[in-house]
């Protein structure tokens, strides 16, 4: 049965709007009757109701696992039934899958387990708990505070006496954990600096200091405090705490303090407005009754750049002297010099390039847990790693202290955009030497450079990415997870820091098929490996690095959720039509599949960040590996595509989609249902599309711009015009809309609106600040405008970009199952 046109469309729970546009007001998760009631008929295994409903009945994944100082114990966090609050578990991980040695953690005892930003040095480690210092003793296994206090503290280190380091707001103290004297050691203010009593300036003011002896007399003392305050520091060294002004209208961004205590790399910012006053977006469900409106982020297209100032504070010395920008090699080059030609010439306009200082500012990775800012363990050398506000370089410097200018160590261009992960970097513990990972050779390797050296060593090459490093305690061996055997299989590896060339790593996880992470235990022993397979979420592990022994920690998965008919997809290489890689994806085939019959198909589209979904591990994407099960069940095929611009495949890959959004993942999507038709016995006229976010994003692009494609798509949470996405993710494929506006109307699916032909499901959550629902709205009404027909839009008033009730879930695929049955 095809899709009916709008006006003839019956369907309980919708609220017609406009003469040939519609909005379902979702109020009844039972609302869409008819096809979709077939799903749910008691000879269904898979059903939609059971795969919307809340996840719990999956089992209760550990979260958030760490070590905990000891290198014995372990912590992670799980879910409790009809509670916001998660409890919190300590297991004994010699204990092995013994559930009776897995305890959850009172109250009461939370600060010796929920730790964060945990430091160890040989004999301590110092966390930070509910905003105070706590300090546990590795020789003991015994705890104490240090600070209890209203105000929070954050960022404990090490300082090389032996003394613990830690900030209170912009106030950077030291403690001697012997005498248990606090020290501050400096302050930094965003402030002028205070100077002494200006005089009287003009006449008026000069003639009443003359005529008015209490006012001169006053003016006297003002001036005789401020001296005698300036001489007490200079000749007093207990009154001595030095504080360093930054300017006013300054914000800090970061400052980090040498191990030695004598200097800090402070990095501040010019204060200005996160977001305009008109970045709102209205909650039509409140608590009182009443409209709220939400302060959310700013567009690309308003985004305005902002440079960072870098300054090396002497603590010894008390001088602070600023470094410079223009000692990075391009820092003043026009690297869109071409790009921006190309839209001048679009407007009838001429282009002259001319060097102009870029802004450089400390780089922004999506996944780290380090700063950019890393000093040598011995204190005596800082790097930093900068990128340029157009997304183009990469620069990791060190600092001449002597000269008081960067030095590079390590340039990446990208003539498209420098990756936002991928990007570790850090010192070795006993030489002037860094390692980092980089993309230049079109994968992310590991390479290694001693300062006094031009050229970098890489100790890692293939089509694989490394990411994840972590460099032991005596810089001798590296761990990393990568995908060396197959781009959807993730191991953790090591690696000989030492190696005369490049040599292979060696895997530490070779038993574990799937994805895995890791935590290195402090004594770094052990690893607590975090593992999941494509029909399993994620259990917890341990590997013993001595005997190379790998034990389960945890079985959390349910009992039903194992009783539960569901497949593994195969993993297969789409050939592709337009570079010499293939198409990685996930294949869903019917249990009653046979040769030469023709079947229906569905083609799901993940949604970006930077993400792949074609791995063998468990998918974040969850309910659609049960939906796709529960479609193979009745007959589907169903293909799920890593396409350009997923994760994993190189740096090419990555990149494929610059400046036209859209156009190589809808060319991926061509030969997806080319090799349907031609090895899956599909029929090419009975297949659809789906997904959120980007991927409704994608399912527009394909719907507008190969009309004859699909018979049907769904668009979820989906982006309609990237100049009004973020800026962050946006610029680093488009450029910004006043630099590059070809590429925004190229890329964005409200431009191709009149290639509609085929039904369309949009799917919108009202509260999204992710994706905004004004992105539907304008699509909407710029159809309605083009007297399109064959669509229809579901609204969810109480739902952000991420769904977070059942009930939600199991309304919107409904509709997308609907879809798929009417019209393929």
């Amino acid at each position: 049965m095809k899709f009916m046109k709008y006006k003839n469309y019956k369907l309980t729970g919708f609220l017609s709007t406009a003469v040939l546009g519609a909005v379902a007001i979702i109020g009844n998760a039972n609302a869409v009757a008819s096809s979709s009631e077939t799903v749910t008929t008691s000879d269904r295994a898979i059903t939609l109701e059971k795969i919307m409903s809340d996840p719990s009945w999956i089992g209760n994944t550990p979260k958030g696992a760490k070590w905990l100082p000891d290198s014995r114990h372990i912590t992670y966090t799980q879910n409790v039934a009809n509670s916001a609050i998660d409890k919190v578990v300590r297991l004994d991980t010699q204990a092995g899958s013994d559930k009776t040695k897995a305890a959850q953690v009172g109250l009461d005892a939370l600060h010796t387990v929920k730790l964060t930003q945990t430091v160890y040095n040989d004999t301590h480690a110092a966390y930070v708990f509910n905003g105070d210092i706590f300090v546990t003793n590795l020789r003991s296994n015994k705890t104490r505070q240090i600070t209890f206090t209203s105000t929070k503290e954050s960022s404990p280190q090490w300082m090389l006496d032996g003394s613990l380091g830690y900030w209170k707001r912009q106030t950077f103290f030291t403690v001697d954990l012997d005498s248990n004297v606090t020290k501050e050691l400096f302050n930094v203010v965003m402030a002028e600096a205070p100077t002494a009593p200006e005089g009287p300036k003009d006449i008026i003011a000069k003639e009443q200091h003359q005529l008015i002896g209490y006012v001169a007399k006053e003016f006297a003392k003002k001036q005789e405090r401020f001296s005698h305050a300036q001489k007490l520091k200079e000749q007093n060294q207990a009154a001595n705490k030095p504080t360093f002004y930054f300017g006013k209208g300054q914000l800090l961004r970061t400052a980090k303090v040498s191990p030695k205590g004598d200097k800090v790399l402070v990095v501040t910012a010019p204060k200005t407005q996160r977001r305009g006053e008109n970045d709102l977006m209205p909650n039509y469900i409140g608590q009182d009754g009443r409209i709220q409106f939400e302060k959310v982020r700013r567009r690309v297209a308003d985004a305005k750049p902002v440079q960072q100032s870098f300054f090396v504070v002497d603590l010894i010395t008390k001088e602070v002297k600023e470094l410079a920008i223009s000692d990075l090699p391009d820092f003043d080059k026009d690297v869109l010099a071409s790009v921006k030609a190309e839209n001048a010439e679009a407007l009838g306009k001429t282009y002259e390039s001319k060097p102009s200082p870029r802004h450089i500012n400390l780089i922004v990775d999506w996944t780290w847990d380090q700063s950019a800012v890393q000093w040598h363990p011995k204190g005596n050398q800082v790097a930093i790693m900068l990128e340029a506000w157009d997304n183009k370089d990469r620069w990791l410097a060190t600092v001449d202290f002597k000269k008081n200018k960067f030095l590079t160590q390590h340039q990446l261009h990208d003539d498209a955009w420098i990756n936002y992960t991928f990007n570790d970097f850090g010192w070795f513990p006993n030489s002037e030497k860094l390692y980092y990972l980089s993309e230049e050779s079109g994968y992310s390797h590991l390479y290694t450079k001693q300062l006094k050296d031009k050229r970098a060593k890489q100790l890692t090459k293939g089509e694989f990415e490394v990411s994840q490093v972590k460099l032991d305690k005596q810089g001798k061996s590296f761990f990393f997870r990568a995908n060396v055997n197959h781009p959807g299989e993730y191991h953790i590896y090591r690696l000989s820091s030492e190696a005369k060339k490049e040599a292979a790593p060696s895997p530490l996880t070779s038993e574990l098929i799937g994805d895995n992470n890791y935590k290195l235990s402090p004594d770094e022993s052990k690893l607590l490996i975090s593992h999941s397979s494509l029909l399993r979420p994620t259990e917890l592990y341990l590997v013993d690095l001595s005997s190379k022994q790998t034990t389960k920690l945890t079985d959390t998965v349910s009992t039903e959720f194992k009783a539960m008919p569901f497949k593994a997809p195969k993993i297969i290489a789409v050939p592709s039509s337009h570079t010499d890689k293939p198409i990685y994806a996930r294949l869903y085939l019917p249990e009653n599949y046979k040769e030469g019959e023709a079947r229906r198909a569905v083609i799901f589209n993940h949604g970006a960040g930077y993400l792949q979904n074609s791995h063998k591990g468990w998918s974040g994407y969850f309910r659609e590996f049960m939906f796709h099960n529960m479609l193979a069940e009745q007959g589907y095929v169903v293909l799920d595509m890593d396409y350009r611009a997923s994760k994993g495949y190189g740096r090419d890959w990555r990149t494929a989609i610059y400046r036209q959004m859209g156009t190589p993942e809808t060319q991926d999507l061509v030969d997806g249902v080319d090799w349907l038709v031609n090895n899956a016995n599909v029929d090419r006229e009975r297949v659809g599309t789906y997904g959120g976010s980007y991927g409704g994003f994608m399912t527009f692009m394909a719907l507008f711009t190969e009309p004859d494609l699909f018979q049907a798509g769904a668009a979820l949470r989906p982006v309609t015009d990237w100049a009004h996405y973020n800026d962050g993710y946006t610029s680093n494929i488009l450029n910004r809309p006043e630099d590059d506006m070809i590429a925004y109307r190229r890329s964005s699916p409200i431009y191709f609106a009149e290639g509609l032909s085929k039904p369309l499901l949009i799917n919108a959550p009202m509260i999204d600040d992710n994706v905004f629902f004004v992105d539907v709205v304008r699509l909407v009404q710029r159809m309605i405008e083009l007297e399109k027909e064959d669509f229809e839009t579901a609204i969810y008033p109480v739902e952000p970009h991420g769904f977070r009730e059942p009930s939600s879930w199991l309304d919107e695929y409904r509709r997308i199952y609907k879809l798929f049955e009417e019209n393929l």
